[in-house]
């Protein structure tokens, strides 16, 4: 392959990281408005997870032991039912630019947990300054301000719930490497956590909710749209760049995200983006550029783990 050619690749697939994973919020938002939240969720990753299992058969790659789909069960849970899940449930009551930025705070929660299992190991000054600054950051962020849309506390507490789950499945992966390649490896927590997500939407009277014939189209093109291009397509891109660049440079995108879901949120979905919104992203994000800059570096990408750096909506930093 020549020069050129890796680099229109490269191109593409960061294009594809740092929009569409942008826009997984709105997708979600959109899908919500005639499909319950649990069974969005738990359709998108039975069938994403579900491509991803088969692709990775199709090349040739052993399935995994059961001690293997143990594990990916509990990461399943944490990343895909608690962490994702709750986004979608909060989205009911939270707009979608609002929700990305709230959710780009769960570095803040991996650092603390981390330094509670290392023996409440003080952090470097760094560290903490950028704990400092995302902590004000969420303050603003969750706060209500003149001239913004109502949120309800509800949905405040579940994204913040839905960020520690996904620090928690972070620290625990970086503790639990999974023997299989980055495609089986995901795929399976994603079949997981879909099947969990299944369970919750049948426990909570979701299959009874759902009407068929009133899911509106623009409801089934963000469901294709979710499993496609935010599970699927996403993800791909995500592999490629971690082969051909640098962990660093794949988790610029846990800082351009939140940013794409309040422009297309403004843009789209009439959300509104209010000054002390912007103050507090600025805040919230330098904080998280402050924790994630200059940390120990990282496994060489061959090596790495889908899910111990970024996977989807969610920035997972690399541990200090």
């Amino acid at each position: 392959m020549t020069a050129e050619r890796t680099r229109t690749r490269i191109f593409w697939a960061f294009a594809a990281i740092y929009l569409i994973w942008g826009s997984t919020y709105l997708g979600i938002q959109v899908g919500i408005e005639t499909i319950p939240p649990f069974l969005l969720g738990a359709t998108r990753f039975l069938v994403a997870g579900g491509a991803l299992v088969l692709w990775a058969r199709l090349r040739g790659e052993p399935f995994p032991a059961a001690s293997v789909w143990r594990a990916a069960t509990i990461l399943g849970g944490l990343f895909f039912l608690f962490g994702n899940g709750l986004v979608v449930w909060a989205e009911q009551h939270v707009p979608s630019g609002r929700t990305a930025l709230l959710a780009s705070t769960s570095p803040i929660w991996t650092v603390m947990l981390e330094s509670a299992l290392d023996g409440w190991r003080r952090p470097p000054a760094r560290v903490m300054a950028g704990i400092g600054l995302g902590m004000a950051g969420l303050f603003l962020l969750a706060a209500p301000a003149a001239g913004s849309e109502s949120v309800a506390v509800s949905g405040i507490l579940a994204l913040l719930g839905a960020s520690v789950a996904w620090a928690v499945g972070s620290v625990y992966s970086h503790r639990h490497h999974l023997p299989a390649s980055p495609t089986m490896v995901t795929g399976m927590k994603m079949l997981a956590g879909g099947g969990l997500l299944a369970i919750v939407a049948l426990v909570t009277g979701e299959g009874g909710r759902l009407d068929l014939g009133a899911v509106s189209p623009a409801s089934w093109l963000a469901l294709i749209y979710l499993c496609i291009f935010g599970s699927i397509i996403g993800f791909s891109a995500f592999t490629y760049l971690l082969r051909t660049t640098t962990p660093q440079l794949v988790g610029t995108s846990a800082y351009v995200n939140p940013l794409v879901a309040v422009f297309l949120g403004w843009a789209l979905a009439g959300e509104a983006v209010t000054a002390k919104m912007m103050l507090g992203a600025l805040v919230s994000l330098s904080g998280v550029v402050l924790i994630r800059w200059g940390s120990r570096e990282p496994p060489a990408p061959e090596e790495a783990d889908v899910g111990t750096i970024e996977t989807g909506e969610f920035p997972v930093p690399t541990p200090q």
